[in-house]
């Protein structure tokens, strides 16, 4: 996905630059059942008065609400739309299950309207599917991680995220069930019952 840039015609021009939108569906609108209402505050307190200045104004967003646990394993969903979503700085991806249950997830490079993904122990480790990261293949690009089992994916959440599953000094992994993860410098040990997306989150431009 590609960075906008601009013509020079004023000073602060000069640098700006935005997405430039590709691969989404801009037309499509937000599920209605997975959206909600985001409350504005602008910059008031419970007395209504002014405590932080310069808030306030702006269009209104609402909440996509993200499947970020991946907890329906063994069936099978279609990529409906890659949509924008204003409240992250990467793109999301609506899913429909076969039994007609639809879900907002992170959407990684290389996901497509009409690919399939699934979740589960046993699933093809390929972009988009979520597992535990005891069945990742070393050196895999995951994002989207649990910090505890069963908790939703915390970390590697934002555009252009990554990590990669190394083993801890090369240890045997029969013997060894703690993984070693690298996110923006942070180093994370993380247990293999933990479950990953596969991928790197888009756009990858504004990591």
């Amino acid at each position: 996905m590609a960075i906008k840039t601009f013509k020079p015609t004023t000073p602060s021009r000069r640098h700006m630059t935005v997405s430039a939108f590709e691969g989404i569906d801009k037309k499509a609108k937000p599920e209605r059942s997975l959206v909600e209402s985001q409350k504005k505050h602008a910059g008031r307190n419970s007395y209504g008065r002014i405590t932080v200045r310069h808030r306030g104004g702006g269009n209104k967003v609402k909440y996509r609400i993200i499947d970020f646990k991946r907890d329906k394993t063994g069936v099978e969903a279609t990529v409906a739309h890659i949509e924008y979503d204003p409240n992250r700085t990467c793109r999301i991806a609506l899913i429909e299950y076969k039994d007609g249950e639809k879900s907002y997830i992170l959407a990684p490079t290389g996901l497509q309207v009409g690919m399939k993904v699934e979740s589960g122990q046993k699933v093809a480790p390929k972009v988009g599917n979520a597992m535990p990261l005891k069945n990742v293949p070393l050196g895999t690009s995951v994002h989207n991680i649990e910090i505890r089992p069963g908790s939703g994916g915390k970390v590697a959440r934002a555009a252009g995220q990554q990590a990669y599953d190394i083993l801890v000094n090369g240890a045997d992994p029969a013997t060894t069930p703690i993984f070693f993860f690298d996110v923006s410098n942070l180093s994370l040990v993380i247990n293999e019952e933990n479950a990953a997306e596969l991928g790197i989150t888009i756009p990858e431009e504004l990591k």
